[in-house]
């Protein structure tokens, strides 16, 4: 097909230009010449300033203006037209009223016992505020914002209550990702590491996305933050990536290979991040419940084990599917390795600001890595790395300001965890729990049977959640106890429950860190998000319990 013939076209524009919009160019307006009457040639070039106002000029003893009779008078101007009204800034206004709708019919109905009046109420609202995150009529931020202010004005929480996850370290680590992506692309550093990469595995789409793919897997066991991973490290690359191919945010070009990048190196980064005990920050979380629960006790190798062989073949199947469902149109690009090495030539050495850069980069990624052993956390170690950045010049502060995706997404993130977070302490994530425990205990079903009713509630509840470690401490415990008790091996449960509790993370753009990472580069629409999430979700429990399920018989699990 001719679209799939396109070349990556590392005639690249410059990542420098990433935010440039083309200038519009003013059409020059063409005066045209003056219409004269035959009868008055000698005034054809004559300027209307050269006679006195008043004076009519003469020619001779005659004069050259003639009179105007009356019956020749000019017509009445016709009336200026009725100016259109501005159009409407403010919310769109039918998915304003659904989302209201949402949380005012919920809100309504009674609460089911030993559910407490202020869970319920602030379910109405979390369930409203989703509402209008799915169907936009305000920016996420604003939609997230009035969320809160529903709960404080209501007195659902408090206002500390409210706002208390802007306190919370991952949505700061979130916004701070965006500051680095801004001068990785600034300083020329993200142009040489994306044409390096095209250079090597340039020659299709696909390549390109694997190489990516396996790049950030074979990180995750060292860096123990997703949102590090995907923020610090491949977000930047990766939109460095899209702009070389010419694939720009707002353009119409976004499908040309950003948006399959994106949501592809999105929905791999959960597999990693189940991959390895230390991938994920949750997950020593879920291993200490385990054997909390059981009285047995998850290895880094027990963990690494099992998941090995689900995780390649997820890693190996999730890009293949979406590149066959959300297909970039640039699919092969022969000449691009070539044209990448010519441009690498131009480029020349490292830049002053690029060194820096690297050197920024490489301090942070280090403290993520052994900032366990020195006491320093994921957003500590961002936070000194922007301040290298800005005492060096390298990103200014009125840069970071202009990052308005990065403040926005800091608002909705924090503002969905606040209220996650509130219906679990509340008791509502307790009561579901129970409600569902009873439910499937009392079926009486098989416990392999019984066991998937709960995998599949435990992973699709996630749609509540805004993190992983949340869920995790808010049903782990009580499902693995159900599962348990019908007859499921323990270990097996526990290790089923805890890859799991990573895999969710890809249904919605708010469940794992890495999510509202890469969704905030706007390549992928909110509705394709969620929508490939869920489709991706059914692919990952069919690999995982079925592929899984035979790999953990072969080594004895179950």
């Amino acid at each position: 097909m001719a679209s799939s013939a396109l070349t990556c076209n590392v005639g690249f524009n410059s990542i420098s230009s990433v935010h440039r919009r083309p200038r519009s160019f003013l059409a020059r307006t063409h005066v045209s010449s003056f219409r004269h009457n035959s009868t008055f040639p000698s005034l054809r070039s004559a300027s209307p300033k050269l006679f006195p106002a008043g004076f009519t000029p003469t020619h001779g003893s005659r004069s050259v203006i003639p009179a105007v009779r009356a019956s020749a008078a000019a017509p009445a101007a016709a009336p200026a037209p009725t100016p259109a009204p501005a159009p409407w800034q403010g919310a769109a206004l039918k998915p304003l009223a659904a989302s209201i709708a949402t949380g005012v019919i919920l809100w309504l109905v009674p609460a089911p016992s030993g559910v407490s009046r202020n869970a319920w109420q602030l379910l109405a609202i979390f369930l409203a505020t989703i509402v209008g995150i799915i169907t936009q009529p305000l920016p996420l931020g604003a939609v997230a914002l009035m969320g809160l202010g529903a709960s404080v004005l209501t007195k659902t929480l408090t206002f500390a209550a409210a706002f208390s996850a802007f306190g919370d370290p991952i949505p700061w680590l979130i916004a701070l990702a965006f500051f680095f992506a801004r001068g990785f692309i600034k300083t020329g550093l993200g142009n040489r590491v994306a044409y390096q990469f095209v250079s090597l595995f340039g020659g299709s789409s696909l390549g390109l996305g694997y190489s990516l793919v396996f790049s950030e897997a074979l990180l995750a066991p060292a860096i123990p933050s997703v949102s590090a991973r995907a923020g610090g490290i491949f977000l930047p690359l990766v939109k460095a990536l899209c702009v070389a191919c010419g694939s720009n945010v707002g353009d119409g070009t976004e499908n040309r290979l950003g948006s399959w990048l994106m949501l592809t190196c999105f929905q791999t980064s959960v597999i990693s991040s189940s991959m390895f005990l230390t991938a994920m920050a949750a997950n020593p979380l879920s291993a200490n419940l385990t054997f909390n629960t059981i009285k047995q006790t998850i290895g880094w190798t027990d963990w690494a084990v099992a998941a090995i062989v689900p995780g390649l073949v997820s890693l190996l199947v999730v890009p293949l599917l979406l590149y066959l469902i959300y297909p970039p149109t640039v699919k092969s690009s022969p000449d691009a390795p070539k044209l990448a090495r010519e441009k690498l030539e131009k480029m020349g050495p490292m830049t002053k600001n690029e060194i820096i850069m690297a050197g920024t980069l490489f301090l942070t990624v280090g403290l993520w890595i052994f900032g366990g052993a020195l006491n320093v956390d994921a957003v500590t170690a961002a936070i000194l790395g922007l301040s290298v950045l800005l005492i060096t010049g390298v990103v200014t502060w009125k840069e970071c300001l202009a990052e308005s995706v990065a403040w926005d997404t800091l608002t909705w993130f924090a503002a969905l965890i606040a209220m996650a977070g509130y219906l679990n302490k509340y008791g509502l994530i307790t009561w579901f729990s129970q409600t569902v425990v009873k439910f499937v205990g009392g079926l009486g079903l098989s416990w392999q049977l019984s066991f998937g009713i709960l995998v599949l509630l435990y992973f699709y509840s996630h749609y509540f959640f805004a993190s992983g470690a949340a869920h995790i401490g808010a049903m782990f415990t009580a499902f693995l106890s159900v599962a348990s008790a019908l007859g499921a091996p323990p270990l097996f449960a526990a290790m089923v429950l805890s890859f799991l509790s990573n895999l969710m993370g890809g249904l919605t753009h708010y469940g794992i860190g890495s999510a509202p990472v890469f969704y905030g580069a706007n390549y992928v629409p909110l509705a394709k998000w969620w929508g490939y999430g869920f489709i991706v979700s059914i692919v990952n429990i069919l690999i995982w319990l079925g592929v899984g399920g035979f790999w953990w018989k072969t080594i004895g699990l179950w």
